[in-house]
């Protein structure tokens, strides 16, 4: 396999081309990359969108996918080519569309695949429509803890006074919020999301101090009965 390009690089990750239209990503951490692409595989052979995965290529360390293109939806949200109101509703559909999917491995009939890491940075806008990336930190359980995960995430920058792009952030998590409707569930799912998010160390001091702004703000925002 001939590496090409660098492509990108996130936390734990680089993406690099490698020809033949297709992307490798390499972990720079000790990740097992062939439970990630198993799950991908999984959630695309139920017609959700993700990037085709090559699994005889895939190794401990190596995801080998197809390479897709377009701009992610905060690149596009930041370039004004999407409006804070249909990221949020984007996200949304993605999240409810990815809860159909049964659980692949849990015998709970109430549990579903989750990604735990959906967020506009993690959302592909493609010719095709939006395609969902980086699914390292997927697991199976409840659906409100994955819509947890990403109301925090988005509150996380909400609540943040000297984020630049708070405003956009709150816009985009109200309509997140709209568009779960009952899918959202801001007591044991939000309260599991806060401490799954406050458990990662790939956090900065100032996002883990960060937390419990931002759940406040999320629980204000609940629709009142």
């Amino acid at each position: 396999m001939e590496i090409g390009e660098l492509l990108g690089s996130g936390r734990s990750a680089d993406v690099y081309a490698i020809g033949g239209g297709r992307v490798l990503r390499r972990y720079r951490v000790a990740m097992d990359a062939r439970r990630e692409a198993a799950v991908m595989a999984y959630v695309a052979g139920h017609g959700y969108p993700v990037p085709e995965v090559y699994l005889g290529e895939s190794t401990a360390t190596d995801l080998v996918m197809s390479r897709l293109h377009g701009p992610t939806l905060l690149r596009a949200l930041i370039d004004g080519e999407t409006s804070p109101e249909e990221a949020g509703d984007v996200l949304a559909r993605l999240l409810r569309r990815l809860h159909e999917i049964p659980a692949k491995d849990s015998a709970d009939p109430a549990d579903r695949v989750l990604h735990l890491d959906l967020h506009p940075d993690n959302v592909l806008s493609t010719p095709d429509g939006p395609v969902v990336i980086d699914w390292c930190n997927t697991r199976e359980g409840p659906p409100g803890l994955d819509c947890g995960m990403s109301a925090v995430i988005l509150a996380q920058v909400a609540a943040d006074a000297d984020s630049g792009f708070a405003p956009e952030a709150l816009a985009v998590l109200r309509a997140l919020l709209a568009g779960l409707g009952a899918a959202m569930d801001f007591g044991a799912g939000l309260d599991q999301a806060r401490a799954r998010r406050g458990a990662d160390r790939a956090l900065s001091a100032r996002e883990i101090a960060l937390l419990g702004d931002a759940v406040t703000l999320i629980r204000s925002l609940r629709p009142q009965k």
